[in-house]
């Protein structure tokens, strides 16, 4: 007995149905981002702000030989604003996470865009240790190294004797937010509530040149 026209159809459509619940159907679940806890976490440092051989294994005994100061990190009384909100970077000197605005939130602060090639920043780094051990807590100083060659960066910073906190950012993120020109080095004032007082492109040659300008712009002297 042969099957009707319209049994003909049924088994088809079935036939059909099944070809598209097997081609859709999850094969597997290995691309799940892996859950490290119930509560929320700070989001990652962009893996493009640095070389893929700039691994924690590689930069480990350069992080040591360098002994940077920690990053600073968020006060909690104090809330992050300005066009780094939101920037996340890694602590050069630890490999930690930093959410730039939000750590220097509450406080001045002199933000120093630089690169391990850059000759008049290695001129630059050691003027700004400089000013921000006058300036102790009144202003924070912090580094922004704009390059991908993370490895260099910390050899650099051991070879000048240079210990300033600083975050990883080859990617050119900070540039960008605040308006920076693609020269180096390039100094950032920014005042307690995140906004930007002034951007410099421009090498100091002392602290007191550092101090000059910060009082100018942010009305601290020291």
């Amino acid at each position: 007995m042969r099957p009707s026209t319209a049994g003909r159809w049924s088994l088809a459509a079935l036939v059909v149905v099944l070809a598209l619940i097997v081609a859709i159907w999850p094969r597997d679940r290995d691309d799940t981002p892996p859950t490290t806890g119930s509560g929320p976490t700070m989001p990652s440092a962009a893996s493009a702000d640095r070389r893929p051989q700039d691994d924690a294994q590689a930069l480990a005994p350069l992080r040591e030989a360098a002994a940077l100061t920690p990053c600073p990190q968020p006060d909690a009384s104090s809330s992050a604003a300005g066009p780094l909100a939101g920037l996340v970077f890694e602590c050069v000197g630890d490999g930690s996470s930093v959410d730039l605005a939000a750590a220097l939130a509450g406080r001045p602060a002199v933000v120093n865009l630089w690169a391990w090639w850059c000759a008049p920043c290695a001129e630059e780094l050691p003027v700004l240790e400089e000013y921000a051990a006058r300036a102790g807590e009144t202003v924070t100083v912090v580094t922004v190294h704009t390059d991908l060659n993370e490895s260099n960066a910390l050899g650099r910073l051991a070879d000048y004797g240079v210990r300033l906190p600083g975050v990883q950012d080859g990617s050119g993120r900070v540039q960008a937010a605040v308006g920076a020109p693609a020269v180096l080095p390039v100094t950032v004032l920014l005042r307690a509530d995140g906004s930007v007082a002034a951007v410099l492109p421009i090498p100091f040659r002392s602290a007191d040149e550092v101090a000059s300008v910060v009082e100018e712009h942010l009305g601290v002297a020291a």
